[in-house]
């Protein structure tokens, strides 16, 4: 496994959040794992349990697979800012948010507000579903497509 196959499966890991990530390859098991504070730990690589280390030079690079997800996991649905902007969770100061982690949304449903150069654009869900997490605090500036909510849509 050579540097730049790493670093492919490095940004997998990161690009799906994944807390935990271990493949076997070649003789070879790597094992990554996030700790508590969101940081990952130190890349584990050791011969696979019954394998003889192979020499370095012998283990041609193949692409990366990803292990299917089981069929009861749904994958989540990101909604992106459309704008560059300052986002909102609520229509005015002391109103309570449009939609809270837990709230299941419509398709075409009000989940926020991005206001732009005095304007104040409402960003609809695309999804029908249940949010599961939301990525951006109240009054927090956003940029073009930065993530706001994850949906586990329906």
């Amino acid at each position: 496994m050579d540097l730049d196959h790493l670093k492919q499966i490095l940004d997998l890991v990161r690009e799906h959040e994944l807390s935990e990530f271990e493949v076997e390859q070649g003789g070879l098991r790597l094992k990554i794992r996030k700790d508590r504070g969101g940081a990952y730990a130190p890349v584990t690589m050791a011969p696979a349990p019954g394998a003889h280390a192979a020499p370095s030079h012998a283990v041609a690079p193949t692409p990366v697979a990803i292990p299917p997800v089981p069929d009861d996991e749904i994958e989540l649905a990101v909604l992106k800012s459309p704008i560059v902007g300052t986002f909102y969770r609520c229509a005015e100061p002391g109103a309570p948010p449009f939609v809270d982690v837990g709230t299941v949304v419509k398709k075409g449903q009000v989940l926020c507000i991005v206001e732009a150069m005095k304007l104040m654009n409402e960003i609809d869900s695309e999804y029908d579903g249940e949010i599961v997490k939301v990525y951006v605090e109240n009054g927090q500036p956003v940029q073009y497509g930065e993530r706001l909510f994850a949906i586990r849509a329906k």
